[in-house]
């Protein structure tokens, strides 16, 4: 990075919790603008040194690459199984998992939600773009219904598909579950009210108040046939009337560590 002039003040860079490398994902895709929240918050915690990131099988897979921290990669479904264990056996680090809808909310549900039931004390980004994105574009737990996919190419039928799982809403009704919410990285007030979320659920891992999970609802424009802007605009019209953004639970230490920032 260049040096900046002594009269000019810095205001925007790359977190030092990201590296340098060029991403894979599809143009429009929103998955690097949740990466970058989430350097900015493990940064401005000052903890990159002791996070541990924990990534499974799907578009995150090789999220390793470009968060500048210790990282683990686990199978598919099975990040809430390996951060359960790490958390553990090294409590005093920061432990994260970065997962999808089709990882969490499918092949996962068992691990995420026994993970939560018991209080498991690392947090959850929970990556909803109602699709399988790294597969082909199947419909996953969170498609909607009437959405086309390479599976449902009628489009998801709930009477045999089922409905559209509201995962978030399922896990704040375990006790072990300190904060629960859902976000967006769909506009600008979204992004900053999502890195908002991210930064409450660390703090309250970092407090040993409970489990943690931020829901984030993004876009996958390749596989959805759209233009970035058209991905968004569906995204905001369609998929936020069936998943509704906000906190769905904060215990009361939780909401004493928001107000208190």
């Amino acid at each position: 990075m260049p040096e900046i002039p002594e009269d000019m003040e810095l205001i925007y860079a790359r977190p030092k919790s990201l590296t340098l490398n060029h991403t894979h994902y599809c143009p429009g895709c929103t998955h690097g603008t949740i990466h970058r929240l989430i350097a900015e918050v493990i940064d401005e915690l000052g903890v990159r040194d002791r996070t541990i990131a924990v990534a499974p099988v799907g578009c995150a897979v090789l999220a390793y690459n470009y968060f500048n921290m210790d990282s683990a990669e686990a199978a598919h479904g099975r990040a809430p199984a390996m951060a359960t264990g790490i958390k553990r056996v090294s409590p005093n680090n920061v432990v994260f998992t970065y997962q999808g809808d089709g990882d969490l909310a499918a092949i996962g549900t068992a691990e995420i939600i026994q993970a939560a039931n018991r209080g498991e004390l690392f947090t959850t980004i929970f990556v909803n773009n109602a699709i399988y994105g790294m597969t082909g574009g199947q419909m996953a737990p969170t498609t909607l219904p009437g959405q086309v996919t390479t599976s449902s190419p009628g489009g998801r039928v709930v009477q045999s598909h089922g409905h559209p799982v509201r995962m978030v809403e399922i896990m704040a009704t375990l006790p072990g579950v300190a904060f629960a919410t859902r976000q967006q990285v769909l506009d600008v007030r979204g992004i900053r009210k999502t890195k908002k979320a991210i930064k409450l659920a660390f703090q309250a891992q970092l407090e040993g108040l409970g489990f943690s999970i931020v829901e984030v609802l993004s876009t996958c424009p390749t596989n959805w046939h759209m233009t970035p802007e058209e991905a968004s605009t569906w995204a905001k019209d369609q998929m936020a009337a069936y998943f509704p953004v906000g906190d769905t639970k904060v215990i009361p230490e939780v909401e004493a560590l928001a107000k208190a920032r």
